[in-house]
């Protein structure tokens, strides 16, 4: 009887393993990036449960974790002092977990992105300056890298999380004598830069090789997302001298080019830029649409095929416009649709940001209007009004 019972555990068991929806199965972080995600960035300056629930409801599978906005222990959240890291703050530490735990509790999977490093601490929270001594002095390296062991060590077997984005946004080039854009589709002028530049503490793929190796000390099987130079762009990666040299690896662009149209200045002026038109790039008046999209696009899937750099290996981590901008509809589509083309991960910006209501498409291209302003004035917290609209129902039909 013994025996024929613990046949019939065993039958079961496997029976609920086949059957069990994905989040409760124990799967590799790696296995959720077999097929394409579509998710979301969270940037808010006070994470709450609530934001894990809706974002749940609403369909995201994913969710670009960031952190560098909270209020933490000490001047920077979670490192303590981009001017010197000692270890983790354990206060901060434990409030990332219970946000990580939160995520959990919704099925949403998650990739942790710093938005400073050691000596290199976001323009945000460094009175509005450029940080630029990760790229000027291997010292930071050295405290990044620690930085980056004790995540991984701390968090590294949360269930929730799916990856490790090393740094949003890294600008090793910024005033090193390289344009950000010249032209669209060039790229030519990385290589020569690079060649200048390589081996010096403004080599980020070197930068980024040093980092893998140590996390990869403790934990061997994370996902590690890198994203390009330049604020992401997509052609910053194109002088890489090849893929890194390691198989788990997310490779990630930004997308919010033309930036004269998707920013927050353009609807401001007497005449806004209009998508699809005419709008300045680089050094040229470039005629946006999809096609002026894929082209700006093109370098970045060109070299991963170069490299034999799987589709699955490939995410768009950041896209998106100001809503109130004449065409953003038509803009998210087309980026939509690009992305969708190669198959690829994307993660919009951003979902219901508590700061600033410029990228919550959820309330429409309108204003948000004098009452709901005088209210923020007097001190209130006004619900923002979001609702269904045409301008949401592009991204929201696309999640999965």
């Amino acid at each position: 009887m013994k025996n024929k019972n613990l046949v019939l555990i065993c039958i079961l068991t496997l029976l609920l393993t086949a059957v069990l929806p994905y989040g409760v199965q124990a799967a590799a972080p790696a296995d959720f990036w077999k097929t394409q995600r579509t998710g979301a960035n969270c940037f808010n300056k006070v994470p709450e449960e609530t934001w894990f629930k809706d974002a749940a409801d609403l369909g995201v599978s994913w969710v670009r974790l960031a952190f560098g906005k909270w209020k933490g222990e000490q001047r920077d959240f979670l490192m303590g002092n981009a001017d010197n890291y000692r270890g983790l703050v354990e206060k901060d530490a434990q409030k990332l977990k219970q946000v990580l735990d939160w995520a959990q509790k919704y099925g949403l999977k998650v990739v942790l992105t710093p938005l400073s490093l050691p000596g290199a601490r976001w323009k945000q929270k460094n009175n509005g300056k450029f940080d630029p001594r990760l790229w000027e002095d291997f010292n930071y390296w050295k405290q990044s890298k620690a930085y980056w062991h004790d995540i991984a060590e701390r968090f590294g077997t949360h269930p929730a999380l799916v990856g490790f984005n090393i740094k949003n946004e890294p600008l090793p080039e910024k005033n090193r004598g390289v344009a950000e854009h010249v032209a669209l589709g060039d790229n030519s002028r990385f290589k020569a830069w690079y060649a200048k530049n390589k081996n010096t503490p403004a080599d980020l793929y070197r930068f980024y090789t040093e980092v893998i190796h140590t996390i990869r000390q403790v934990a061997p099987d994370m996902p590690i997302m890198v994203d390009a130079g330049w604020y992401a762009q997509p052609g910053a990666v194109t002088y890489w001298p090849a893929a890194l040299d390691d198989d788990n690896v997310l490779y990630s662009f930004h997308m919010y080019e033309p930036y004269d149209f998707t920013s927050n200045s353009n609807f401001k002026r007497k005449k806004p830029y209009v998508y699809p038109g005419v709008v300045p790039f680089g050094e040229h008046d470039v005629n946006w649409n999809r096609n002026a999209i894929a082209a700006y696009m093109e370098p970045f899937f060109r070299w991963a095929k170069k490299n034999d750099i799987p589709r699955d290996h490939l995410v768009a981590a950041e896209f998106g416009c100001v809503r109130r901008n004449p065409g953003c509809r038509q803009y998210l589509t087309d980026v939509i649709a690009e992305l969708d083309k190669h198959a690829v991960h994307w993660a919009f910006y951003s979902f219901r940001e508590d700061e600033w209501d410029g990228y919550d498409y959820e309330v429409g291209t309108k204003p948000l209007g004098w009452k709901y302003w005088q209210a923020v004035e007097r001190g209130e917290h006004p619900k923002v009004p979001r609702k269904p609209n045409p301008l949401f129902d592009v991204i929201k039909s696309r999640l999965k």
